[in-house]
């Protein structure tokens, strides 16, 4: 069932006493099935008795990335290899590739989910859609296509990157809505404006997620596409896209409860911290047979809203991610988030969605400098004008971050455009 009422209108006490019942079972499932648990929880002095319910969610041990990293590559499944149905794994860019496992009830509750966000966001079977997140190991590709299969819309399986042929595909095609990330997203607008296409599309929606992006940048698509740009959340760690998704009123993800428990911590004390408190994401799986995670540590910076969606999910709902704990930068003994810097340049209007950030050291001072894409009139009248809009740049950016900034005003198509996950920093502090 698509809009589970049963599960997405209980009320608070429901939803925990559901939470518990599921947390018990798995922790008995985890605590005999993985040993690496087993001994965080015995030198923790830990039983499966002592887990009564959500309220001792905190007495249980966090998981990290490092941790399925350590038992690379099945040392953390919870069921033998003969059940295991498909592997997924993360690029591995920084590291070993962290490998994910899903039972043939695993992917059963992930297209549910996902057919859930789907269904948020107004995808019925009257639709088209063309997903372009990229189909393999990532978990977007077939993570999407499940849930849209499920949901009974007609899928284009374009999978990521190949601009051109996604190009004819929206126009040859005319699918109702699209799955990729932001950043590809407004390259795709971009394209279409370029090749006069924009009135030959038939978008209304786009789901879209794999990487933070800011309210700005979903004002900037939504005027360039003249479309709703929905956000779907997920990590391939604890399921992939759909842990949690915006309805049609934009007003927060909301979280599948009744397959994971969210937490908010804080980041540096690791104590839970009280509701509405911004902090580092936490999600305890209660239903996954393959590869159950305790207190997962995103490392994404949120907060959590309890009160009931004007759509009428009770389920609670995270905050747009405002950056994550391993992307901060910190310039000078300030914290900087590159999400910070894209919403002042978006907020200015002058400039294109596209910028690079570059960190260096000289003299033993960091340095920061923001190269921006202006429209190639800057560069045909007066340098007085193109000097203003630099000041003005400047100014935005230092007012928001509150450290002294370089901005470079760079020409159309200077900087790179990504087919993926966008790359918007280039820290040479260390090289």
């Amino acid at each position: 069932m698509i809009w589970n009422e049963h599960i997405e209108c209980m009320d608070r006490e429901q939803i925990e006493k559901l939470q518990s019942q599921r947390l018990c079972e798995m922790v008995e499932r985890v605590y005999y099935n993985v040993p690496f648990y087993r001994k965080k929880m015995q030198v923790l002095g830990l039983e499966i008795g002592d887990i009564k319910g959500i309220e001792d969610l905190h007495k249980l041990p966090f998981t990290t990335k490092d941790d399925l990293r350590e038992n690379y590559p099945f040392g953390m499944f919870a069921v033998p290899m003969s059940q295991v149905v498909r592997v997924h794994a993360s690029s591995g860019t920084t590291g070993l590739p962290t490998v994910v496992g899903y039972t043939r009830n695993d992917l059963s509750n992930w297209s549910e989910i996902v057919a859930r966000a789907l269904y948020g966001a107004g995808v019925s079977k009257e639709d088209r859609i063309q997903n372009s997140y990229g189909y393999g190991l990532f978990t977007g590709g077939l993570g999407l296509h499940g849930g849209a299969e499920k949901v009974g819309a007609t899928i284009l399986p374009l999978s990521g990157g190949n601009t051109r042929k996604q190009i004819q595909s929206l126009v040859d095609f005319e699918p109702t809505a699209i799955s990729c990330t932001p950043s590809y997203l407004l390259y795709l607008a971009e394209t279409l404006k370029e090749e006069e296409l924009l009135d030959k599309i038939k978008l209304r929606v786009a789901i879209l997620g794999a990487e933070p992006w800011t309210e700005n940048m979903r004002k900037e698509i939504e005027k360039q596409l003249n479309i709703k740009a929905i956000d779907i959340y997920g990590l391939s760690e604890i399921m992939g896209p759909g842990v949690s998704f915006e309805c049609i009123n934009q007003c927060g993800s909301h979280i599948a409860e009744d397959h994971f428990i969210p937490e908010i911590i804080d980041p540096k004390t690791l104590k839970p911290l009280p509701r509405g408190s911004e902090g580092e994401l936490v999600f305890t799986t209660i239903t996954k047979e393959a590869l159950p995670l305790f207190r997962y540590r995103t490392k994404d910076l949120s907060s959590l809203i309890y009160e009931t969606c004007e759509c009428g999910r009770t389920s609670v709902r995270m905050t747009k991610i405002t950056g994550r704990t391993d992307d901060m930068l910190i310039i000078r003994g300030v914290n900087v988030f590159p999400s910070q810097i894209e919403s002042a340049l978006l907020e200015i209007g002058e400039t294109q969605p596209h910028y690079m950030i570059y960190v260096d050291r000289v003299n033993n001072l960091d340095t920061l400098e923001v190269w921006v894409e202006v429209d190639e009139k800057f560069f045909s009248d007066e340098i007085k004008q193109l000097e203003a809009l630099t000041r003005k740049i400047t100014k935005q950016i230092v007012n928001i971050i509150g450290i002294s900034v370089k901005v470079k005003l760079v020409e159309p198509k200077t900087i790179l455009r990504s087919e993926g996950k966008a790359k918007r920093v280039v820290d040479r502090r260390h090289i």
